[in-house]
């Protein structure tokens, strides 16, 4: 992906609002429902990736100090590197694997000699009741999919010294959950590995918003869907399906779809925006003119 601002054709400097503005523009002209075209398709995966990153201000924060790229991903420059062991792990993690008992006799230690394990105590363990614990627990990051935090899944997360380990999410899994991979941490003294410790971050979503067990979905549709109802293709975390708009439906409707939102759990909900044609219709505009509206008592104030 390219600089995710030029993608969205803002400065650097541009503000929350105007970032926010810039996608909603743009996604008016490349969304799937709007334009069918392929290109288009995947111009609007493009640059909702930009938006994702940019409108959250941490990602954003770091992604303009050059720890991670514009894909998410840590780069080599950034702090995480050694949160997840890049350039051996970290200082935190310097003590590993080495025996103090070693030191002292390559320098005449040992039984009245000096002993290296007291000075060494306070650094990471090395004192010689370290050696009976396991190694240290490693903390790691790992961005997923707003549709894989709904449906759950197997995914890959790359350790250490870039070993890729396959990962179950559990459907619904939140914001800062932690997942733990017994033994696939730091090795300790007796060779028993600590744990790693995957933190999920889950990217947002251009189109979804989840509470609880529940997704929501804004569904644009026509003035003429609305009165003549439609059958109209509808995105899910699983995939599409078709939905059944009724005749006379009105804007701000809530259609339920089963079994659509968190697996097992929740329902997908759809939300229906009445979309008026972007130019002025002659045709529409004589007809309204002329329209004999029954009286129905439509507002409360």
């Amino acid at each position: 992906m390219s600089n995710p601002y030029d993608l969205l054709g803002v400065s650097k400097t541009a503000s929350a609002a105007e970032i926010k503005k810039a996608y909603h523009k743009l996604a008016r002209t490349y969304h799937p429902d709007v334009n069918p075209d392929k290109k288009a398709a995947e111009k609007f995966k493009t640059i909702t990736a930009a938006y994702e990153l940019l409108s959250d201000p941490e990602k954003r924060k770091r992604y303009d100090n050059g720890e991670i790229d514009e894909n998410g991903n840590p780069t080599p420059f950034g702090h995480g590197a050694y949160d997840a062991g890049g350039f051996g792990g970290g200082f935190k993690n310097a003590g590993q694997g080495f025996n103090p008992e070693d030191l002292a006799s390559m320098f005449g230690g040992g039984r009245g000699g000096f002993d290296f394990s007291d000075l060494f105590g306070g650094f990471g363990g090395f004192s010689s009741h370290s050696q009976h614990h396991k190694g240290q627990d490693v903390s790691y990051s790992l961005n997923i999919p707003f549709e894989l935090s709904i449906t759950g899944g197997e995914t890959t997360v790359t350790l250490q010294k870039g070993k890729q380990v396959k990962i179950k999410v559990p459907a619904g899994v939140t914001d800062d959950a932690v997942l733990r991979l017994k033994g696939q941490g730091a090795l300790g003294y007796n060779n028993k590995n600590g744990d790693a410790l995957i933190k999920i971050k889950v990217q947002n979503s251009s189109i979804y918003t989840r509470e609880g067990d529940n997704v929501f979905l804004t569904l644009p549709i026509s003035l003429k869907e609305a009165v003549l109802g439609a059958k109209l293709s509808v995105s899910t975390p699983y995939g599409p399906v078709m939905l059944k708009i009724p005749p006379y439906s009105s804007g701000d409707k809530l259609m339920r779809l089963k079994g659509k939102g968190v697996k097992d759990k929740g329902d997908l909900m759809v939300k229906l925006s009445i979309v008026l044609p972007e130019k002025e219709n002659e045709e529409l505009t004589m007809f309204m003119e002329n329209w004999q509206e029954p009286v129905q008592k439509i507002r409360s104030f």
